[in-house]
């Protein structure tokens, strides 16, 4: 029996470690499909991709097409000879793509499908206050993570998970998942089921810099579920007003504190070691912020050379 031979697509690191595994458990990868190299940083030099890095380092076939569709890429791909694509954290396929193999695509998705269909289903899933998600295979179709599912798995959301611990969690989750689906593929031992829509589904929508503001308004827990579910990438961000000066600041982590007061909301309390926010239900230790044009720090450091003045809040 000849060897799968396989199509990789995909972009950042999650998508290295699926595709690490799938070359230590010996299936063939005859191409990889990664994003163009983009200019990054200061002095904006062309970045590649995670997945590219890796691709050369093992010296596997790569493509970086700017144009799905386009003829010249279509016939590369091709040639391959595909039987079977994955796609991990890449970008919607056209039909003429996905539809290539005989075998088909499928797609790893950080979510418990058909919940948190979307670019970003880690980082609202702790936004929300989820205590469970997990990963999902499913065949790729002509709209976002609506395709039959394959394959499962379940993993706890710890009350202080952030959606860097998380990434981790599902990216080691999803490699021996990728696997299980690729063997059970092969062996014609998988039953794809449909996606059932329902008026309870939750979206992981794109964020954006308006997304990750915090509204100090809101309850304690929901304070800090959004900082945690915005940290490290892409952060939760607030006002700091101290006198006359208004400072954008960047909150990575985070405590919560239950208790009650008649304090106003946004008002600070500070020594040399910590800000705490008086926020609906209790307090908000900011633990590792950064301010404009510095580097992110202990709280306790910024405080060393930032004079606050009794009356300063956020909002």
């Amino acid at each position: 029996m000849s060897k799968l031979r396989i199509v990789f697509m995909g972009t950042p690191d999650f998508a290295v470690a699926i595709l690490d595994s799938l070359i230590t458990n010996n299936y063939e990868v005859v191409g990889v499909i990664t994003a163009p190299d983009k200019p990054a940083g200061r002095g904006r030099k062309l970045h590649e991709s995670a997945v590219k890095v890796y691709a050369k380092k093992k010296g596997l076939t790569l493509l970086q097409p700017t144009n799905l569709k386009q003829e010249e890429f279509l016939n590369q791909l091709s040639a391959l000879k595909a039987d079977l694509q994955i796609v991990v954290a890449f970008r919607m396929l056209p039909r003429e793509v996905w539809q290539m193999p005989a075998l088909g695509t499928f797609n790893l998705h950080a979510s418990l499908l058909p919940q948190y269909r979307g670019a970003a289903p880690i980082n609202w899933a702790i936004i929300n206050g989820e205590t469970e998600t997990g990963v999902t295979t499913f065949f790729i179709d002509d709209k976002i993570d609506t395709g039959e599912i394959l394959l499962q798995e379940k993993t706890t959301i710890d009350k202080d998970d952030t959606a860097g611990v998380l990434h981790d969690k599902l990216m080691y989750l999803g490699a021996d998942l990728v696997v299980e689906t690729v063997k059970r593929i092969e062996s014609k031992d998988i039953a794809p089921s449909k996606q059932q829509d329902d008026n309870t589904l939750k979206e992981a929508y794109k964020i954006h810099k308006d997304t990750c503001e915090i509204d100090w308004s809101q309850p304690l827990k929901n304070i800090y579920d959004k900082i945690r579910g915005l940290s490290p990438y892409p952060t939760s961000w607030t006002t700091l007003y101290n006198g006359e000066d208004e400072l954008f600041l960047k909150i990575y982590t985070a405590t919560m504190e239950v208790a009650e007061h008649n304090l106003k909301i946004g008002s600070l309390f500070f020594d040399k070691s910590q800000i705490k926010v008086a926020v609906n239900g209790g307090f908000i230790s900011l633990l590792e912020i950064q301010l404009p044009g510095k580097r992110k720090m202990a709280t306790k450091d910024v405080l060393n050379g930032l004079k606050l003045k009794n009356e300063a809040y956020v909002a």
